[in-house]
């Protein structure tokens, strides 16, 4: 009976070892994705820009694994290229795409505020208030790294409260990707203003439950978007 019963401990321990591994992997996994990621998106890595595995690791203090599956996702995701023989580069930023990203916006995304304006819970709407606000006190001193992440906290808060996992998922990536333009066009004298008008008036018709008014400003919203991000490309 004992030497069964510490058999099994030892079964339960190696068990419990085992699984702590690929939580720890996958931490270091996403904290390395996360950490390059928003380097791209603030033009701390610069479009073009040869990075290296050796040097990722160094600067982030994480191994060399985490850090190549981080980049073979953001690879895929479509932030950086691999380049045969000469290594990994920042995707350089394409009016192309972003007219390709933006088209598909606006097919999608006046769509999510019709929903919001149907389907958001009062929580939701506080959600709302409380990103506006905070966008409000950081472009007053102009922290256009902070105000770019919030205009992404707005956006996802709005196709979340549409109620449908489907659409928010497609808007999320398409957000993700809009990252860099949105850091580049929020750079450009005023238009942080023009930004914070546009998403008081998207999320008044939302409060008004109105999703004809919500679906016209998120549409106004994303086409004075285009306008101004292709001054810049």
């Amino acid at each position: 009976m004992i030497p069964k019963r510490k058999s099994r401990l030892r079964t339960r321990s190696v068990t419990s070892h085992q699984r702590e591994r690929p939580s720890i992997a996958t931490s270091l996994r996403d904290a390395a994705y996360e950490a390059i990621k928003h380097r791209i998106i603030t033009c701390a890595f610069k479009p073009g820009e040869y990075i290296n595995e050796l040097q990722l690791s160094s600067i982030l203090k994480i191994g060399r694994t985490p850090v190549h599956q981080a980049l073979d996702r953001l690879n895929i995701e479509g932030m950086v290229e691999v380049i045969p023989r000469k290594g990994v580069i920042v995707k350089p930023v394409s009016l192309n795409e972003v007219m390709q990203i933006i088209e598909v916006r606006l097919i999608n995304e006046p769509q999510a505020a019709r929903l919001a304006a149907e389907h958001a819970s009062d929580a939701d709407l506080v959600s709302l208030e409380d990103v506006l606000k905070r966008a409000k006190h950081w472009g007053s001193v102009r922290n256009v790294e902070k105000m770019m992440l919030l205009d992404r906290e707005f956006h996802l808060l709005i196709a979340r409260a549409a109620k449908n996992d489907v659409l928010t998922e497609l808007l999320r990536s398409l957000h993700e990707r809009s990252l860099r333009f949105w850091f580049i066009s929020l750079n450009a004298p005023k238009q942080y203003e023009r930004v914070l008008d546009e998403h008081g008036a998207i999320l008044s018709a939302i409060q008004r439950r109105d999703p004809d008014k919500a679906d016209a400003a998120m549409r106004a919203h994303i086409q004075s978007f285009r306008a101004n991000v292709s001054q810049f490309l």
